[in-house]
């Protein structure tokens, strides 16, 4: 079956493939109604631009609809966008057909170009304002770096006002109805992508949003999911919130937040977790609070943890590690940038007592500051190991509002 031929602008068309039965993407996002892979074809009175391919696996799709469109001959530029394989999973192929096209990658590119297609190939970088011509259509490139990839850019076609935005402004969900005025409701799905794959770039976000405001956007067209017709500056908007409100109590009241996650099998941990609490609480400056994770769901550890100027993490040791929802907590820190996190541990055990250890080490994996050494307590606290979980909790909470000291990393 030869697909259709789908078009997004004047002499702008679709070339990607549908893939209707994933149900995970990355091994860390579910997409229960699919995705798709686009891929963009611009053609101009003096030849064509291909931008971006497919995943190798759905080439054929993408090549049947492009020979539809163009010529292998008229095909003057190859523009990756971003060199993840299921959009360079047929650049090799069409290099092959299409051999006096030229590649344009962004300079970060270079290195993930090598490491993925493991051949040399020729390219040429591309720089934020660097134009290429069609002849009658001109496409303005963007550097657009760690959205979500380092090598991410973006590119703008001046004539029909159309951003090709990268994975920005994605979303996974399959509907070959395509423009987002057509498709099913899929404003959950814009947001999940949201919150996994660009939530820990908020910054790099709200740069790119600065370089997209240079220009009249009348549409996007991402990289995966609904093509952004009907509203684009909408979607720009929801951007702009979720990257820089101010929701964070910090913000409200001024303070810096200090966040204590506990889990107790004999309300040891949790003893030690309410002295630390107490500790930091009194430090000037610092708005302390503790939760049991035994009682969290993902998106509050997600919100906790991002809020959190400082965290403190507290397990028992069971079979020689920590527990379970300890790891979740942690494992949390994939959607999120923690870089200037201050962290540190704590924990009861009976035994052997790895966990606060195996928790720090995690945290400074995660590129948290991690100043003290973690504190273990042997079974149940004596008053005077609570004194110094109270000490504890004060020191970790005036580091956080300035308090110098050699911090491990």
């Amino acid at each position: 079956m030869i697909p259709d031929i789908l078009t997004i602008k004047p002499d702008v068309y679709f070339t990607g493939a549908f893939d209707p039965k994933i149900r995970t993407f990355d091994i860390i996002m579910k997409t229960a109604n699919g995705s798709s892979y686009n891929s963009y074809v611009v053609r101009g009175s003096e030849g064509a631009a291909v931008m971006d391919t497919v995943k190798k696996e759905f080439s054929d799709d993408f090549f049947a609809r492009l020979e539809r469109l163009c010529d292998y001959s008229e095909i003057r530029y190859i523009v990756l966008h971003h060199l993840e394989p299921d959009h360079s999973g047929a650049l090799i192929e069409l290099m092959s057909r299409a051999p006096e096209a030229k590649l344009i990658i962004s300079g970060r590119a270079v290195m993930m170009l090598k490491g993925i297609i493991r051949t040399d190939i020729p390219y040429e970088i591309a720089t934020t304002g660097k134009k290429i011509s069609l002849g009658d259509k001109t496409i303005e490139f963007l550097m657009t770096p760690f959205l979500h990839w380092p090598d991410t850019m973006s590119s703008y076609l001046h004539e029909e006002k159309l951003l090709f935005s990268g994975d920005v402004f994605g979303s996974h969900y399959y509907d070959e109805r395509l423009f987002d005025d057509a498709v099913g409701d899929f404003s959950y799905a814009f947001q999940y992508y949201y919150d996994h794959i660009m939530r820990p770039f908020k910054q790099h976000v709200l740069n790119a949003l600065k370089l997209y405001a240079r220009f009249d956007i009348d549409l996007i067209a991402p990289l995966h999911g609904p093509i952004l017709r009907s509203n684009p500056q909408g979607y720009i908007a929801k951007y702009a919130q979720w990257s820089s409100e101010a929701k964070f109590r910090k913000n409200e009241f001024g303070t810096k937040m200090l966040s204590v996650f506990y889990i107790s099998s004999y309300d040891n941990t949790h003893k030690m977790a309410e002295k630390m609490m107490q500790g930091a609480d009194a430090v000037e400056g610092i708005r302390a609070s503790m939760y049991d994770l035994a009682s969290l769901d993902e998106n509050n550890m997600i919100d906790l943890l991002e809020e959190s100027d400082a965290v403190l993490v507290g397990s028992p040791t069971i079979n020689g590690d920590a527990v379970k929802p300890a790891w979740d907590l942690l494992s949390c820190m994939s959607y999120l940038e923690s870089n200037g996190k201050i962290g540190a541990t704590f924990g009861s055990y009976g035994w052997t007592g790895e966990a606060p250890e195996m928790l720090h080490d995690r945290l400074r994996g995660l590129k948290f500051r991690v100043p003290l050494s973690p504190m273990k307590v042997k079974l149940i606290p004596t008053e005077e190991e609570l004194e110094e979980c109270v000490a504890f909790g004060r020191e970790i909470a005036e580091i956080a509002m300035g308090k110098m000291v050699e911090i491990e990393m």
